[in-house]
């Protein structure tokens, strides 16, 4: 696992001081990291380093004028508006530590494992993504876990194929429900321009216009599939 991947990950679990460590190291490597230095300025923040979290936020600025999470932090910060407190931070903060507009998105799995196996995940837990036929799988190992949405999954598909990456950890479950955190990692030349996730607020109407431009040329190229797939699927 990449030191990025660690990091995330010890965000994700909430240890804030080896969030700060690792984080600072991939900074020492690339000072222009906006992804290391936004998720310093948040363990600064959790971890009552008010100055430090400002000033780490104002270099992500330096960098990029217009970022919308260092923005958005440093008027919490100056509002005073960040919960610190620990019982209710990491709740808080799991979605937004990470939250870069286009490139994440925390997504509910649907027809999800057994409740044995689902109790078993832990937050933070890495899945991996696995593409078949007109689904996405999540794996953890071997083992399923669930599928992705299918209006997602078509949209990543379409980008993993065009050379795009992505990561998945888990960020809640219970018996019943699963959610996950998904993480553009590579963007290909050919999508350099367009988005991983689109805003729940994008007009449906524009959106079905550019779907059904696209889909003309692939739906002599692609049949229906059966809705449901089960675990035993995956290993075929």
């Amino acid at each position: 696992m990449t030191l990025t991947n660690q990091a995330i990950q010890t965000a994700l679990q909430g240890n804030w001081q080896e969030a700060i460590t690792m984080n600072k190291s991939l900074i020492a490597e690339n000072p222009e990291d906006i992804d290391a230095l936004n998720r310093l300025a948040l363990a600064y923040t959790i971890t009552g380093k008010i100055k430090e979290a400002k000033s780490t936020y104002q270099k992500v600025i330096r960098i990029d004028a217009l970022n919308p999470i260092a923005l958005r932090n440093l008027k919490k910060i100056k509002e005073n508006k960040f919960d610190l407190n620990p019982k209710t931070s990491n709740t808080c903060i799991n979605n937004k530590f990470l939250e870069e507009p286009g490139k994440t998105k925390v997504v509910e799995l649907v027809n999800i494992a057994q409740p044995k196996i689902v109790e078993s995940l832990r937050t933070g837990q890495f899945l991996e993504l696995s593409i078949k036929r007109l689904k996405i799988f999540a794996l953890e190992g071997t083992q399923y876990i669930g599928v992705l949405p299918d209006d997602i999954a078509r949209r990543l598909i379409k980008f993993i194929k065009g050379g795009c990456k992505y990561e998945a950890y888990v960020k809640s479950s219970n018996q019943h429900k699963v959610t996950v955190f998904i993480k553009e990692i590579k963007k290909s030349t050919k999508y350099h321009d367009q988005p991983s996730f689109t805003s729940i607020t994008d007009s449906p109407l524009v959106l079905e216009k550019i779907e059904k431009i696209k889909g003309h040329k692939e739906e002599h190229e692609e049949k229906e599939e059966d809705e449901s797939y089960s675990e035993e699927e995956v290993r075929e």
